[in-house]
């Protein structure tokens, strides 16, 4: 697809960690490298900075004026930015970065894809370690930060990428979902349910581009897939790939059982080995699970995995504790899906048995800023003992019958005899917040943003307590 011809590569949105990552992979591949972003701040800038290459502050044709050879058009572009529309009208070589890494970075190498509404972060992460800790030296491309690699990203010459396949859709002129791009060789499945709703219409919008990625898996390879999904179900009924299921229920392949369920740790078994794992709650069962058997798949020992399994230190906004003040404990999630938002709260629930829990929420995707998840909501707060609720984003984009309410939500979550407030922005939270909160509460904050910084709002104030 790509000629030997290039040597100059322009990164349209380069400060994206993803973006940055293979920037920096392609500099040290030989290649002339320029970006531009108007998000140009720590610590992408800084990351950019040190490997010296020139980031233009604002997006402008000009920016395209040294021609460069290839340039890479990010996820956040849109018609209307001016070096998108300069490439069109020049008729330059442009890609999207899923593109980009498929014919740079994966093709001939053994590409495991980590894929499915929830968990993926986390499963690749530990799928990583599991390679890096017993010496393969894997090349990965996570959605976050493993507290042992340190980084979202890396590139080597081993024959291992592991990589985290997002079914969000790939650029503005590719509307198919990234994961299509990633050559599958193994592919893991973890589970299946709506969710951005901007792009997607129904679930089966979403099954139908699992569908295709499951279409890539070549006779030689294996498509893992949760055998207790339902909504994935009847997409592992292929013929053309392996077939593996894995799951808590007695008829997958891999089936976990004996789970046990500790304050720090949780522990599982299959039927020739028991699994310790220093991660908590069901959820994060069945991703181990996923990561056994593909790791198994691989040529790697239950020894080997669970050596990994002893060492892994989690990812950075995955249950994260951020602090302790006031003897109030701040703990930072990613969860923004209610089943992510429910599993999380049981988690916790676990660590912290007799301690207040509370759950602060930001409603700012383009799904739960909807009323597609109004009901289930309500229900994933089950475990929380207070609930704060933010300023839904930008509501008024969206048309009056499609908005989530806030009010039926406080309504409901009133209901069922728990505390809940619907507040306008960070200051007035954290206010609320130091009034309630006593010593040994525990707070959850849920946001997929920065969330206006409010964890360290949070400690900074119940410190002055």
């Amino acid at each position: 697809m790509f000629s030997s011809e290039i040597k100059s590569i322009h990164f349209v949105g380069i400060c994206g960690t993803a973006m940055a990552s293979a920037a920096a992979a392609l500099v040290e591949k030989g290649f002339r490298v320029t970006g531009s972003d108007t998000n140009v701040y720590p610590p992408m800038s800084t990351f950019l900075a040190q490997r010296n290459i020139e980031v233009m502050p604002t997006y402008a044709e000009g920016n395209l004026a040294h021609k460069p050879d290839l340039v890479v058009i990010g996820n956040a572009i849109s018609r209307g930015n001016p070096e998108a529309e300069a490439v069109l009208e020049k008729k330059l070589r442009y890609c999207s970065l899923p593109e980009l890494l498929k014919e740079f970075f994966i093709r001939g190498k053994r590409s495991l894809v980590v894929t499915g509404t929830h968990g993926k972060t986390t499963t690749t992460s530990l799928l990583t370690w599991v390679f890096e800790h017993n010496g393969l030296n894997p090349s990965f491309l996570i959605g976050g930060i493993p507290e042992n690699l340190k980084q979202g990203a890396r590139f080597t010459d081993s024959e291992w990428f592991i990589i985290e396949g997002d079914e969000y859709d790939t650029a503005f002129f590719d509307k198919r979902s990234k994961f299509v791009h990633y050559l599958p060789e193994v592919a893991i499945i973890n589970n299946l349910e709506f969710d951005h709703a901007d792009i997607f219409e129904d679930l089966a919008a979403i099954q139908l581009q699992f569908k295709r990625f499951i279409n890539l898996i070549p006779r030689n390879g294996l498509l893992l897939g949760n055998g207790d999904d339902q909504n994935l179900a009847p997409l592992l009924n292929v013929t053309h790939c392996p077939v593996q299921r894995f799951g808590l229920g007695d008829d997958n392949k891999f089936h976990a059982f004996n789970l046990k369920f500790g304050a720090t740790a949780t522990e599982f078994e299959i039927p020739s080995f028991k699994f310790h794992l220093n991660l908590l709650g069901e959820l994060n069962v069945r991703n181990a699970l996923a990561v056994v058997a593909a790791a198994k798949h691989c040529g790697l020992s239950n020894k080997q995995i669970q050596s990994a399994f002893d060492t892994f230190k989690g990812i950075k906004r995955r249950m994260e504790v951020r602090g302790i003040a006031g003897g109030v404990t701040i703990v930072d999630d990613f969860g923004h899906h209610p089943t992510a938002i429910r599993e999380t709260l049981r988690a916790l629930r676990f660590k912290y048995p007799s301690q207040k829990l509370w759950a602060i929420f930001e409603p700012r995707t383009n799904t739960t800023r909807r009323n597609i998840f109004q009901k289930e909501l309500g229900e994933a707060f089950a475990e929380a003992d207070a609930i704060v609720l933010s300023q839904i984003a930008r509501l008024e984009l969206l048309k009056p019958e499609e908005r989530l309410d806030p009010a039926l939500l406080m309504k409901d979550l009133q209901a069922s005899g728990k505390p809940a407030a619907y507040l306008p922005d960070v200051d007035s939270i954290v206010s609320h917040v130091k009034k309630g909160a006593c010593g040994g509460d525990v707070i959850c904050v849920f946001s997929n943003g920065g969330f206006g910084d409010i964890h360290s709002k949070l400690l900074t104030q119940l410190g002055k307590k």
